[in-house]
């Protein structure tokens, strides 16, 4: 093999690890924006779980008789607040998500709340959140497939196999939070 073939050859190399350099990087960007668009989603929840403090004060002055739920989304809230796993912070979100709708649903009941200046704005302060909080969800689902589909795809799977990269899961609401929310009134005896 003369000069020239050698030249070929080094060519033929330098742009296979070229190739492989910038599935590389590809795959490190979009792990990247997976944990970027996971942490916006942490901003919104914490400026939410901001408000929920607020929003269980205004009410427990109202909602004698709901005591359980605003308790119940108290403990969720330490809970979130208190825990650094990703899928254990969705499971908490979806729950919470879903003590809120029953907070609001039960509060029509209260027409002295309803027309409280203090809840009206934390309402629509948390309905706006919660919109945000949906937009961003959106964007983090797109970012995991879009890293998931590569990472399964050759040659990326083989650059992703190296890197020790496994599929990401979804943001999903599970099964039991997409009922209706149920409004229960216990009045006392």
């Amino acid at each position: 093999m003369g000069i020239v073939g050698w030249v070929f050859v080094g060519i033929v190399v330098l742009g296979i690890v070229i190739y492989f350099i910038s599935i590389y990087n590809g795959l490190i960007k979009m792990r990247r924006d997976i944990d970027k668009n996971w942490a916006n989603i942490d901003v919104l929840l914490k400026q939410r779980h901001d408000e929920i403090g607020k929003l269980i004060k205004v009410c427990e002055g109202y909602m004698k008789y709901e005591r359980e739920t605003l308790e119940k989304i108290t403990t969720m809230r330490t809970q979130y607040l208190n825990t650094d796993n990703v899928d254990e912070k969705k499971q908490i979100d979806n729950q919470i998500t879903t003590a809120l709708r029953t907070i609001f649903a039960v509060a029509e009941n209260y027409p002295e709340l309803k027309s409280n200046n203090n809840f009206i704005q934390l309402q629509n302060r948390i309905s706006e959140l919660e919109n945000e909080i949906s937009d961003r969800r959106e964007m983090y689902n797109e970012s995991v497939n879009i890293f998931n589909i590569r990472i399964n795809q050759i040659p990326d799977m083989v650059v992703a196999r190296v890197m020790g990269y496994v599929e990401q899961k979804l943001f999903f609401v599970p099964e039991e939070e997409r009922k209706d929310v149920e409004v229960r009134f216990e009045f006392p005896k």
